[in-house]
């Protein structure tokens, strides 16, 4: 049931009495029984704000009954309640759309600008924000990862029992209820602390799927003609890849038409999902919406929140819902984890830049899925397919290039009669591959070549087309066409081959992953850490884009890419380390995914980015994710919540936004604190900026003990000759467990003269099976002042 403190319904705008005694009798309903109703004679032009009331301010427990009657007396405050309009619809005026109880202090509501501007003058009010749209950013990551295999091979699963009874919140685009993935044979009931609730039908969710609520109360005002979605929620491609991704059950015998057939399941197997519809398709997620749900599952029980989401802007983190609700889900010791955006490989593009936050950047796997491009000369260009493995082209056909654009987008310039039983090469862009596939086959199109962009490199993201498809790199495309160039009368056949496990060097970064530096906050290293997030086989409701045959089995498995696809990863082993440690807070945990993360791919040597070089740590953060040596890292970085408060005074954010952050906890005063630099905020990386003269910069760092009782760590620092850097002290004894000791690194331009450019190493401390890793980057660049902020 709801916390009666939050209520979804909306309240009408009346005057004071007239607000209470609805409110009163809305109290005494159901929330079942409430129907939003719409607005008809307010005047002017209403929007959707998040109002922010000042911290200092709480309501009066002697007048309001909840928070939320408190919220709708403000609202109400600046309303129009003209006896002539109210005596014309007394159901007039809906505006009240979510009162927050923890995650701000403040509620959503449609207002029109004069009411906005008479709100402003109030002695409570502090700032209203517009709405905000955000956006949406397995059968062999488990043994990519080493979660399986028996005892003797270290498999995580066996220590971390599959993270069975550990709680994970999904915030996404829907889910598809029925899917096998969320079957709950077999899975325990949730533990007793679980107080969410689940709007699909009794039979729908189970032990796997314990909770499904939907949020759109702030949306459909954007949204002309959303339908409520709460019943039932809608069947999510997006939100059932990165559902089933997290903590999907075991189902044998899936495949992608064939390719990477294997029993798929999510990193997580035996933990429990509660899913949050936030996000809709093709509009996207309503701020307002986000924190609701993020609300709702902080007072349902969840233990780990996944958030594959975020705003391309570099939101102040007052403003930003991730941060805002990522604050006071580690207040409450949830952990939570972000996608870092698909806007890469150009630097500066990353989203949740929050230090509280877990950013994940995508990185690729060791599977491809081969096939050729067989040429008249016998040359085979190797590519991707997900065509199925048996298919078979046969003989040579001729091949044909698109000669006006190349993107094969406009059929009446093709034409039937120029490639009709004929293969096509075709560049990316203008529209995805998949519609340009449709078209070509309705054009008696027989194959389809796509060419990848350049910045891709070698990374190829396959796709199931309605034709015969290989998808090559933009290399391969170039001997293709030049093949066609010199060629009299061209053709080609492909030949698909399934399933490789032969990647010569993975992982790799995505090309899309988004990079750093961090906008809001330079002296935070972000990304924080890069999961598999390319070619990811995971649960859908059915495959888009592909025509069946009549009768045919709906496929249930397919192949997305994006950042969306890698923080579902770390969510899931994130829950198998709150299976293992349960007393571990948040911070602890996050330290434990980045210290043990690895920088060195298959062949030990450093992890390349597309350009073939090796990847910079705006790129990788602390490196690849390494679920077997988080579950026991040695020596870990932890922070309470309230430790970040220093930190944000030192961003200079005024001590109203600070205490927006950082709400329900009592406002602070900046002033009467000690201001904390962002290089000695105790995160498991260190950056510094060296800016100005003498070019000298000293970090402070606290490590917890969670290794062998009695232990000794030395250190080990490994950086360009054109810095030096100091460990005070260079060794680290310790005699229990729990045990706190702390060290200083004091890092100096060589040549006393400013950096040319980023300068990048990495601290290690070591202790026998123990090696405990901290990327350093030292930087020349301060941006911009994290405490701008866009003005209501």
């Amino acid at each position: 049931m709801d916390n009666p403190i939050h209520t979804r319904f909306t309240l009408p705008c009346l005057g004071l009495r007239a607000a209470a005694a609805v409110l009163l009798l809305l109290l005494l309903l159901s929330p079942a029984a409430i129907t939003p109703v719409a607005s008809h004679n307010d005047h002017g032009e209403h929007k959707n704000y998040l109002v922010i009331v000042r911290s200092r301010y709480e309501y009066d427990k002697n007048v309001h009954k909840n928070v939320s009657s408190w919220h709708a007396s403000l609202l109400s405050s600046v309303c129009d309640t003209a006896k002539e309009v109210l005596e014309a619809d007394p159901t007039a005026i809906s505006r009240l759309i979510y009162s927050y109880r923890t995650v701000v202090n403040g509620f959503a509501a449609r207002m029109t600008p004069e009411e906005l501007d008479k709100m402003s003058k109030m002695e409570w009010f502090d700032r209203a924000l517009p709405e905000q749209t955000f956006h949406l950013l397995t059968t062999r990551t488990p043994h990519m990862l080493g979660l399986m295999g028996g005892r003797r091979h270290g498999g995580l699963w066996n220590t971390s029992n599959m993270g069975e009874g550990v709680i994970i919140g999904i915030l996404d685009d829907g889910i598809y209820a029925g899917h096998p993935s969320f079957d709950g044979a077999g899975m325990q009931p949730p533990p007793a602390k679980w107080k969410g609730r689940c709007d699909f039908n009794k039979t729908v969710c189970n032990n796997k799927l314990i909770g499904a609520r939907s949020y759109f109360e702030s949306a459909k005002w954007k949204w002309k003609g959303l339908r409520d979605p709460v019943l039932p929620i809608a069947e999510g491609q997006h939100g059932t890849h990165t559902s089933s991704t997290a903590a999907g059950a075991f189902v044998p015998n899936a495949s992608v038409f064939g390719n990477g057939l294997g029993t798929a399941a999510g990193m997580a197997p035996r933990a429990h999902i509660a899913f949050y519809q936030v996000c809709y398709e093709d509009k996207g997620c309503d701020r307002d919406d986000i924190l609701a749900a993020v609300d709702d599952a902080i007072g349902d029980g969840v233990d780990i929140l996944s958030l594959s989401l975020g705003h391309e802007d570099a939101i102040d983190f007052s403003d930003d819902p991730v941060s805002l609700a990522g604050y006071t889900a580690i207040l409450n010791g949830v952990f939570i984890c972000a996608a870092a955006g698909n806007t890469g490989p150009s630097p500066s593009t990353l989203v949740n830049e929050a230090p509280w936050l877990l950013t994940v950047g995508a990185s690729t796997t060791d599977r491809r899925f081969l096939a050729s491009v067989k040429l008249g000369d016998n040359v085979q260009i190797d590519g991707e397919s997900l065509n199925d493995p048996n298919t078979t082209m046969g003989d040579l056909v001729p091949l044909v290039r698109d000669v006006s654009d190349g993107l094969c987008v406009n059929g009446n310039v093709l034409k039937a009669q120029n490639v009709s039983g004929k293969i096509i090469i075709c560049e990316a862009g203008g529209d995805v591959s998949t519609a340009k596939a449709k078209m070509l086959k309705g054009i008696g199109v027989v194959g389809m070549i796509v060419v990848t962009p350049e910045l891709f490199g070698p990374v190829i993201i396959p796709r199931p087309h309605a034709i015969p498809t290989v998808q090559v790199s933009n290399a391969a495309g170039q001997k293709i066409k030049a093949y066609i160039h010199k060629a009299r009368g061209p053709t080609a056949t492909f030949v698909f081959k399934g399933a490789a496990f032969n990647t010569p060097r993975s992982p790799m970064v995505a090309p899309f992953s988004s990079r750093g530096p961090n906008r809001r906050s330079r002296g935070i290293l972000k990304p924080d850490i890069i999961g598999p997030g390319v070619n990811i086989i995971a649960g859908v409701p059915s495959i888009e884009d592909v025509d069946l045959l009549r009768n045919a089995e709906v496929p249930r498995f397919d192949i997305k890419s994006g950042t969306s696809m890698a923080a579902p990863h770390l969510s899931g082993i994130a829950a198998l380390i709150k299976h293992a440690h349960p007393t571990w807070s948040p911070a602890v945990i996050k330290s434990a995914l980045m210290t043990t993360a690895e920088p060195n791919d298959n062949l030990r040597k450093p992890i390349q980015d597309v350009n073939g070089r090796p990847a910079n740590l705006v790129a990788i953060g602390a490196g690849h994710v390494n679920p077997k040596k988080a579950m026991d890292p040695g020596l870990v970085y932890n922070m309470t919540a309230m430790g970040y408060v220093p930190y944000l005074c030192g961003l200079n954010y005024t001590d109203d936004k600070v205490s927006t952050i950082i709400y329900p906890e009592p406002p602070v005063s900046c002033a009467k604190l000690s201001r904390l630099e962002q290089d000695d905020l105790n995160y498991p990386s260190i950056t510094v900026i060296l800016n100005q003269p003498p070019f000298t910069a000293k970090a402070n760092r606290s490590v917890t003990n969670v290794g062998a009782a009695s232990s000794t760590y030395t250190v080990e620092v490994n950086v360009p000759a054109s810095v030096t850097v100091e460990v005070n002290p260079p060794k680290l004894t310790f005699k229990a467990l729990e045990e706190v000791l702390n060290y200083s690194v004091t890092i100096k331009s060589a040549n006393g003269q400013a950096l040319t450019g980023p300068v990048e190493g990495e601290l290690k401390w070591l202790s026998g099976k123990y090696v405990v890793r901290s990327p350093i980057l030292v930087t020349n660049e301060s941006g911009p002042s994290p405490a701008e902020t866009r003005k209501p």
